[in-house]
C-alpha cells in the first residue's frame, strides 16, 4: 500500500511520531491506540493502521479544537475588551 505524499512530509511525519509513542507505551485507555490495536489484531499492514490511526487522532483532536472555541465564544474571558 502506498501512502499519500500530499500535504505536509513535517506533519505526516509528527502524526508518524504521535502514533509509534502510542504503540510503545500502549495507554489501554487510550481510544486511538484502542483503534490501532484491533486493526493491528485484525492482520492490518503497518502503514494501514498507522494512517487509521492518524487520521482518528486528528478527528478526535478537531472535534475538542472546535468544542473548547464553542465555549471561549459562549463564555468571553471578563478582561478581554471587543475592539
Amino acid at each position: 500500500m502506498r501512502t499519500s505524499k500530499s500535504g505536509s512530509p513535517g506533519l505526516r511525519k509528527a502524526l508518524f511520531l504521535v502514533m509509534d509513542c502510542l504503540i510503545q507505551t500502549k495507554p489501554q485507555d487510550d481510544p486511538v491506540y484502542q483503534f490501532m490495536d484491533k486493526k493491528r489484531a485484525e492482520g492490518k499492514p503497518y502503514l494501514v493502521y498507522m494512517t487509521a490511526g492518524a487520521n482518528k487522532f486528528l478527528r478526535i483532536y478537531y472535534g475538542r479544537v472546535k468544542e473548547y472555541l464553542a465555549a471561549l465564544e459562549e463564555n468571553p474571558a471578563p478582561d478581554s475588551e471587543h475592539t
